[in-house]
């Protein structure tokens, strides 16, 4: 998908950010969204993981959406701002947690891998 037809929620998405404690950057080189029938769209992020005194690390991370109930925010070309943000919020919750638990949590392991 090109960056000019991206909706909102998928620009909003694609942003970089730092987490909320500041010990993580997140910074988003790219983002993929795919929809499937039933309101279940595959996130596909690339990123690069900053952490001050540690080397950046590249990775290939897959989110698998499948909460309906946010599909209309997904694909609206003028979404509800405070649902965009909802969305935005869960979507940063999640790529955090896969990133403090992918040593250690086989499901979150296989969300992602990491790239030369």
């Amino acid at each position: 998908m090109s960056v000019t037809a991206r909706t909102p929620a998928e620009q909003a998405l694609a942003r970089s950010y730092t987490a909320g404690d500041g010990s993580v950057r997140f910074d988003i080189a790219d983002l993929s969204v795919e929809h499937r029938p039933g309101g279940v769209a595959v996130l596909e992020y690339r990123i690069t993981v900053e952490r001050p005194g540690r080397q950046d690390e590249r990775w290939a991370v897959t989110l698998l959406w499948d909460d309906s109930s946010f599909t209309d925010v997904l694909v609206s070309s003028a979404p509800d701002s405070e649902r965009l943000e909802q969305l935005v919020y869960i979507v940063r919750a999640l790529l955090e947690e896969w990133w403090d638990t992918k040593g250690h949590n086989r499901q979150s392991a296989k969300m992602g891998r990491r790239l030369p």
